[in-house]
């Protein structure tokens, strides 16, 4: 039986070992209710919205510059101020405070989560061995052979864009975009967060879908 047991933890930290290799985007979890108008002309301003975004500031000008240019590529211009806008598109964000997660290792002396690879997006460093594979319930979590206990801080990011017709305040799209990592360097989840929230933009109104942004392309010398 004993033997049935280790046989099964080999098993499965090859497993995920392999797997964790080719886990290299970043995944988020979008959900997206729209009735956006096909781009005609209309013009939009980008204002801060809930959260760390309503401090302002470079920071928050460093993002909405983003969804600024995510918005002229799907065919609406920028306005000079809100009062000029067609549309108000209000960006909120934030990244938690963390909490701290225990993770068995089946395999016993090779953790893959601390001795693993580093994973980048193309905006950065997010932390080792993504804890998004394999989406919202891994089971190398929850792992049923006894094993070494680690832990690890895990933070929870979100991103918020609603985008409202000026004239009347009616409601053209409300998104919310949220992800997991061990790295709660906004520089780097907010963009990741805004390129999968633009991604198949502006979606099917009600649908909640998960998105995986591409790593950046590492270049060999």
């Amino acid at each position: 039986m004993r033997i049935n047991k280790l046989a099964a933890a080999i098993l499965l930290g090859a497993s995920v070992l392999g797997l964790s290799a080719c886990a290299t985007g970043f995944p988020a979890r979008v959900s997206r209710y729209q009735a956006m108008p096909a781009p005609q002309g209309q013009t939009f301003y980008v204002v801060p919205g809930m959260g760390q975004a309503q401090r302002g500031g470079l920071e928050f000008q460093r993002y909405a510059n983003m969804v600024t240019n995510a918005m002229v590529a799907q065919g609406y211009q920028p306005a000079t101020s809100p009062q000029a806008a067609t549309m108000i598109v209000q960006l909120g964000y934030g990244v938690d405070d963390g909490r701290t997660r225990i993770v068995e290792d089946p395999v016993g002396y090779h953790d893959p989560f601390f001795g693993g690879p580093f994973y980048y997006s193309r905006w950065g460093y997010y932390g080792r061995r993504s804890p998004f594979y394999y989406g919202w319930n891994d089971p190398f979590w929850y792992s049923p052979f006894d094993a070494p206990i680690r832990s690890y801080i895990e933070y929870k990011s979100q991103l918020n864009m609603d985008i409202r017709r000026r004239a009347d305040n009616a409601s053209l799209f409300e998104g919310k975009a949220v992800a997991r990592s061990t790295n709660d360097n906004l520089g780097v989840l907010v963009p990741n967060l805004i390129e999968a929230m633009f991604t198949g933009f502006p979606g099917r109104s009600g649908e909640v879908v998960r998105i995986t942004v591409p790593p950046e392309r590492r270049v060999r010398g």
